[in-house]
């Protein structure tokens, strides 16, 4: 079982209704210390259930019953509000703006081991597992491109759709159509265009963060549309 310690986070309330999406983000603070005050300051109106440092240690801040503050401004799958129904951990990271950089393999291990014991107790889909950024891509980049989501998919949590050169070319597709598919995927359609494709390629094409839909991302959209929506 994975160690955890408390430092129970006065920032929380009554959680409305049932879990069923998990948020990763990273902290974008210099230090864990720092994040975790932050996390922790009633002034602040900030939290997240658990905190993940780099050396694999992991907090708890809110219990999973309750609702914490992490997602703000939201939106996935035709819902907003995302801290209702969801449960946020948080990655220690500088972040971008604060030298970013790789996340360890001993902080890997341990987000791969609570996110999986999260998704033993709650009825979160592979498609609701996702990225600050997804749920808010006009204004967070979070976990960011250097996050390893095929190695979380890899290891049962969430969905990666293959790389480039994998299936069957769909062919160019125009703006509307991908605007679509992203919304099946769970974004908000009405956002720009390039802001929706940057936060897709930051969780599911990290090697083109581009803001374009040029053929590789078609191919990785359309094959994890497949993966979430094989109706569509």
């Amino acid at each position: 079982m994975l160690p955890i310690t408390n430092l129970p986070s006065p920032n929380q309330d009554v959680r409305p209704a049932a879990v069923d999406v998990l948020i990763l983000h990273y902290t974008g603070m210099q230090t864990a210390r720092d994040a975790i005050d932050r996390l922790c300051d009633p002034h602040a109106k900030v939290s997240s259930h658990y905190v993940v440092d780099e050396d694999g240690t992991v907090y708890s801040l809110v219990p999973e019953d309750r609702r914490a503050w992490h997602a703000g401004i939201s939106f996935w799958r035709g819902r907003k509000n995302l801290n209702d129904v969801s449960i946020g951990i948080e990655i220690v990271n500088p972040g971008h703006d604060w030298g970013y950089r790789p996340f360890p393999p001993a902080q890997m291990r341990s987000v791969t081991a609570l996110s999986a014991a999260i998704l033993t107790r709650h009825p979160i889909t592979a498609g609701n597992v996702v990225a600050h950024s997804d749920v808010a891509p006009d204004r967070k980049q979070d976990p960011g491109e250097l996050f390893p989501w095929q190695e979380l998919a890899r290891n049962g949590v969430g969905l990666w759709p293959g790389g480039e050169g994998q299936g069957t070319d769909p062919g160019p597709w125009d703006d509307a159509r991908v605007r679509t598919a992203l919304g099946a995927v769970g974004y908000d359609e009405a956002l720009d265009l390039a802001t929706l494709l940057r936060a897709f390629q930051r969780h599911w094409r990290p090697e083109a963060v581009s803001g374009a839909a040029d053929a590789g991302t078609i191919l990785r959209l359309d094959r994890l549309l497949r993966m979430v929506a094989p109706n569509t």
